[in-house]
């Protein structure tokens, strides 16, 4: 079993920044990829970044490619997403998920254990 845990939500004003941490336990960390999701309300989940296991892969969604960087510590058993350039369309709950597997993935499905999400909301 996996926990995962976020933090670092919040509200902020239009073209500020946060940085969101997922805390890890339970698995060895250093060998599953993870990701961030986005659940706006009234829609479907959505994915946001991912990252592999080693941190050598990042890949991220076009709607936030050049304001939302991936990352990880392996001896701190955390991922980050560190948010610029915020919009109000940013608002939504966001979750850390984690795969079983080192490999990066962009599929909600793919993912085998999930946090209980942040809230950011985006004011203009």
């Amino acid at each position: 079993q996996v926990q995962l845990v976020e933090s670092g939500g919040g509200l902020v004003q239009a073209g500020g920044s946060l940085r969101l941490s997922c805390a890890a336990s339970g698995r060895t960390f250093s060998s599953s990829a993870m990701g961030w999701f986005r659940q706006p309300p009234g829609k479907d989940r959505q994915f946001v970044a991912t990252i592999s296991a080693s941190g050598d892969s990042r890949f991220s969604a076009d709607s936030v490619e050049g304001r939302f960087t991936i990352s990880r510590d392996n001896a701190k058993n955390t991922v980050y997403l560190q948010i610029d350039s915020l919009k109000p369309e940013d608002t939504a709950v966001y979750y850390c998920a984690a795969r079983n597997v080192p490999t990066r993935a962009i599929v909600v499905k793919e993912y085998d254990y999930w946090g209980q999400g942040t809230q950011v909301t985006v004011s203009s």
